[in-house]
Formats: C-alpha cells, sequence, structure tokens
C-alpha cells in the first residue's frame, strides 16, 4: 500500500506563502493540508477562505482542508468557492455529521471525518460508509510543534481493521507530531496518509525532508 505525504501550511513562512506552496507543488508531496481554525472549536485562529483562494490560484496539487471550526455545516459552499479538494470535519464540531458528509460530496468534495486524541474511532462507525478521509489527530488540535500522543497508533489500527471489515477504501490520515520515527509507526499501525508541519518547514530542506516521508516502509 503506498502512502501519501501532505504537509500543513500552517508552519509555513505566512510572509512567504507562495514560495511554499510552489516548493510542495515541486516536491514529492501529495497534498497540500490547510488547517482552518476559528478560536471556538479550538484555542487558536489561524486563516480563512481569503489565504485559501489565494493558495488554490497557485496550487497545482489537491487542497486537503482540516476545518477545526464550530458548525462547520455553515461553511460547506464558502470552501467550496475558495478551492477544497477534500473537506474535513471534526466529528466533534458537528452535530448532524451524516448530514453534512453527504452535504460535501454532493458539492463536488470529498469528504473527511476528524477526530480528536480522546474520541473513540468507534463513535464514527456508521457513517464511515460517507467519508473518504478520516484525520486521527495525534495531538490536541489548535496548535503546531507539539509531542505526539503514542496511543493513537491503536486508534489507527482500530479504524483500519474497522474499514477492512466494511471493505470500505479509506484514506487514514494522522496528524500532529509526524516526523521519521512517528511516522513509521503509523504507517506500521494502518494509516496511508502523514501531515507533518513543523517537521518539514522548520527544517532547512523541506523537500528532502518530504522525500524522506515518502520513502518511510509500512512494516
Amino acid at each position: 500500500m503506498k502512502h501519501l505525504v501532505a504537509p500543513s501550511i500552517l508552519s509555513a513562512d505566512f510572509a512567504r506563502l507562495g514560495d511554499a506552496v510552489g516548493m510542495l507543488d515541486a516536491s514529492d508531496a501529495d497534498w497540500i493540508h490547510c488547517d482552518v481554525m476559528d478560536g471556538r472549536f479550538v484555542p487558536n485562529i489561524s486563516f480563512g477562505m481569503p489565504v485559501l483562494k489565494a493558495v488554490k490560484r497557485i496550487a497545482r496539487k489537491p487542497l486537503d482542508v482540516h476545518l477545526m471550526i464550530a458548525e462547520p455545516e455553515r461553511y460547506l459552499a464558502d470552501f467550496k468557492a475558495a478551492g477544497a479538494d477534500h473537506l474535513t470535519i471534526h466529528a466533534e464540531a458537528c452535530m448532524h455529521l451524516d448530514r453534512t458528509l453527504r452535504a460535501i460530496r454532493e458539492l463536488g468534495m470529498r469528504p473527511g471525518i476528524a477526530l480528536n486524541p480522546a474520541t473513540p474511532v468507534e463513535s464514527i462507525e456508521y457513517v464511515l460508509p460517507l467519508a473518504d478521509i478520516v484525520c486521527l489527530m495525534s495531538v490536541n488540535p489548535g496548535f503546531g510543534g507539539q509531542s505526539f500522543l503514542h496511543y493513537v497508533s491503536e486508534k489507527v489500527t482500530r479504524l483500519r481493521t474497522m474499514a477492512q471489515a466494511a471493505r470500505l477504501r479509506l484514506h487514514i490520515e494522522v496528524d500532529g507530531g509526524i516526523n521519521a520515527d512517528t511516522g513509521s509507526l503509523m504507517l506500521q499501525a494502518g494509516a496511508d496518509v502523514l501531515i507533518a508541519g513543523s517537521y518539514v518547514f522548520d527544517s532547512p530542506d523541506p523537500p528532502a525532508v518530504i522525500a524522506g516521508l515518502k520513502r518511510l516502509r509500512h512494516s
């Protein structure tokens, strides 16, 4: 199973965001991960539609948009218009998850579900067939640069088992504290998309770091 790498531009230098997107387009990255935070669902504010539109104008790779916002169902069409290719919403922030996942797909985006570290994967069992992506947070969402929570590896394995039992083609992303060591651990557990922010953008050679993540083995 080949895995994907989706660097998070939350950790990029926003004064040179266009350069960062150009670097990702030229690199071995598969998706460009965009973390949207509202200061309500998480204790931080990142960026919204204007920045996403600017990134979309120059990006050649899919925008993997992760909404860490309250009431995400209010903004689905806005994020579609801004250029989201994938739209991932938090189960904890959405009262009517089934309806919202269906609406995301009807708008032409790939729907995703995100789970906080303490939320069990069993909580989304009945809506898994409606999602293309599940993003398992391996840090508490809201800030970059946090330490990896190792118990999330068990969640990855349980979710992969659930998906296989239901014969679902499901991308399992892991987001938070990903580097070569934790990335390898997550791939072995059953993940197939690695999201990395600080590890990529704090490096003196981000393309080499991305290439290294792509070369990680699953076993």
